[in-house]
């Protein structure tokens, strides 16, 4: 899975936002704010990184069970899909 092109991510104060540019915005309207979780996993999915990779990257990182972020990443992802943003 990857995002669908034409979005793009900003940081702003102290979090991160992204938004729909181009042909994109006709389809999507609005922006979607980001958590450092959830830029690692956006970030992640632009690169084409496999959810594993992401997983991996975020337990290194953060120490975590791997279970809870694993858990974790499967929830933004399905979000994010449920809402347009990603394709094949």
């Amino acid at each position: 899975m990857r995002l669908k092109e034409g979005f793009v991510l900003r940081r702003v104060a102290e979090s991160y936002v992204a938004v729909a540019a181009g042909e994109a915005s006709h389809e999507f309207q609005g922006m979607v704010k980001l958590n450092e979780t959830a830029k690692v996993i956006w970030e992640g999915l632009e690169r084409g990184e496999t959810e594993e990779k992401i997983v991996d990257r975020l337990v290194k990182e953060s120490g975590a069970e791997r279970e809870i972020v694993a858990y974790d990443v499967r929830e933004m992802i399905d979000e994010m899909d449920e809402a347009g943003l990603l394709t094949d």
